[in-house]
């Protein structure tokens, strides 16, 4: 019941907005002056044909194809089209990501009440409905664009990894690369996380198999003399506490206490020691990544880079500043679970337990990030020339308003990072948390371009772990989401506007 309450909730802004976008906007914009005529040569059978200025493959293209067959059926009976290549027009094939919105939101659903099985349906239903107002995935929703599809994609690898379904999760990873590059790093992490999941479970089935024969023994020594009982009784209690410190390690519910540096270390040790003994079961599960990640080597020695098209405005670079800006946007798009008191007094109580461990890390984050920023801050000529984009007027009013605030804002990187860490830690392996910043880092760190549409997958994985059930939070996160969305899209449909040098209408857009 909960899935068609989503498939609902998220159908009753998907379907008229798109109405009203296709009314107001009905020829391709932006990016689709690319992406819809490459569809439509598809849809004309035309596969050989490439636009270099094209950086994706051509996934949502094939994607489409089928989408556009599910509707002709109906169009003939219709007969509102007589031929496939007529069925791909701008409206038809901005609705492939309409129908992803709200399958992208059912998945949701479905991981929500995976990792939080104690929620009931109405619970789960707000939280993926207001996940499905996340402003950046909502905008795109309406244009053709491939951040929908990918995002779809990879939260649908998560899902069947977590049921433990690795062939069928590997086949969506595959179908996630296919539709952006860079989820291949999506499709290593969900695959580090599967390995973590299942050698933690085994880890806990070892020490509970091992206290019950502990537990077993103490009883029939007993039965012997009332010495020996006495002895195994002891004995007992100890091996019982050796195995409830164990699961402190591995639990973060209870590693609160112990030292991060040590927790995570036996953590690695743990997963290390249980991947060596699973090792042939771990190595049939997850083989279908491991074929995938070579499918995509493969890729790149043909291709030369990760980027098709465009390769010069897209070449790898270190722009190490692109995690400091995700950092802040992600923490301002959940405001709510980041800037409480309460929250403050959480992350200083945790630094306080471990003041010395916890201040070096402080003072080696700022010195990062000042390091990031000053060395590795890349203005992209895209994003100094296009003020179509909210990025370029952040740019310039903010980031570069002074030359000392990109400086002075160095606290609020390092306060995000420590604050999504402490979220993430109350429901994940430190070693879960460190894996998600690696993955974050090595899908953004090589962008020269700041794109906040880049941090929409990095903002899911870390919003879908997090330990805040409390419905007020989600309905400010919903309120906050839905300002947001009336604006963008009030600035994108009525608020136009032209340049002198380019003829046509600019609207402002993500």
């Amino acid at each position: 019941m909960g899935r068609i309450a989503t498939a609902a909730i998220v159908s009753l802004w998907v379907i008229p907005v798109s109405v009203l976008v296709n009314r107001i906007v009905p020829d391709p914009y932006m990016d689709e002056i690319f992406h819809i005529p490459q569809a439509q040569k598809y849809c004309n059978g035309d596969f050989m044909s490439w636009d270099p200025m094209i950086t994706t493959p051509p996934g949502l293209y094939y994607l489409s194809l089928v989408h556009v067959a599910a509707l002709l059926p109906s169009k003939y009976v219709l007969q509102l089209a007589s031929s496939f290549p007529e069925a791909c027009s701008t409206a038809v094939l901005r609705s492939v990501n309409g129908v992803l919105a709200v399958l992208c939101s059912i998945i949701v659903y479905e991981i929500i009440t995976h990792l939080r099985p104690a929620f009931d349906d109405r619970k789960a239903t707000l939280f993926a409905a207001v996940l499905a107002l996340y402003p950046l995935h909502w905008f795109f929703t309406f244009l053709y664009y491939t951040d929908v599809a990918s995002l779809t994609a990879v939260l649908a690898m998560y899902l069947a990894c977590l049921k433990k379904k690795y062939l069928f999760s590997a086949l969506l990873g595959a179908m996630a690369v296919v539709i952006r590059q860079t989820n291949i790093i999506w499709m290593l992490f969900v695959a580090c996380s599967g390995v973590i999941d299942i050698t933690m479970a085994h880890q806990k089935d070892s020490v509970e198999v091992d206290d019950s024969k502990a537990s077993n023994k103490g009883t029939n020594l007993s039965a012997l003399n009332t010495s020996v009982n006495v002895s195994s009784n002891l004995k007992r209690r100890k091996s019982r506490g050796n195995s409830k410190a164990n699961q402190h390690i591995f639990y973060p519910s209870n590693a609160s206490s112990a030292s991060p540096t040590l927790g995570l270390l036996h953590e690695i040790q743990a997963i290390v020691l249980s991947s060596w003994r699973m090792k042939w079961e771990l190595l049939v599960s997850f083989s279908p990544f491991f074929f995938v990640l070579l499918a995509f080597v493969a890729f790149l020695l043909w291709n030369g880079s990760v980027v098709l098209g465009a390769k010069e405005a897209h070449a790898v670079s270190p722009h190490f500043a692109q995690i400091m800006y995700f950092s802040i946007v992600s923490t301002l798009f959940a405001a709510p679970l980041h800037f409480t008191i309460g929250h403050a007094l959480d992350l200083f109580q945790s630094f306080w337990k471990n003041r010395l461990l916890g201040f070096l890390l402080l003072f080696l984050a700022s010195i990062a990030s000042l390091l990031s920023v000053h060395f590795f801050s890349i203005a992209h000529p895209y994003l100094l020339a296009d003020n179509r984009h909210y990025t370029f007027y952040l740019w310039r009013k903010i980031i570069i308003f002074h030359w000392s605030m990109k400086y002075l804002l160095v606290p609020f990187y390092v306060y995000s990072w420590f604050s999504i860490f402490r979220l993430l830690g109350k429901t994940r392996m430190r070693i879960w948390t460190l894996v998600y910043f690696f993955a974050t880092s090595a899908v953004l760190i090589p962008a020269p371009l700041i794109e906040f549409r880049y941090y929409t997958i990095p903002f899911y994985f870390f919003i879908l772990h997090t330990s805040i059930n409390d419905s007020r939070s989600w309905l400010l996160i919903g309120i906050l989401y839905t300002v947001l969305n009336a604006f963008t899209m009030t600035m994108f449909l009525f608020r136009p506007f032209h340049w002198d040098h380019v003829p046509g209408v600019q609207r402002f857009i993500w």
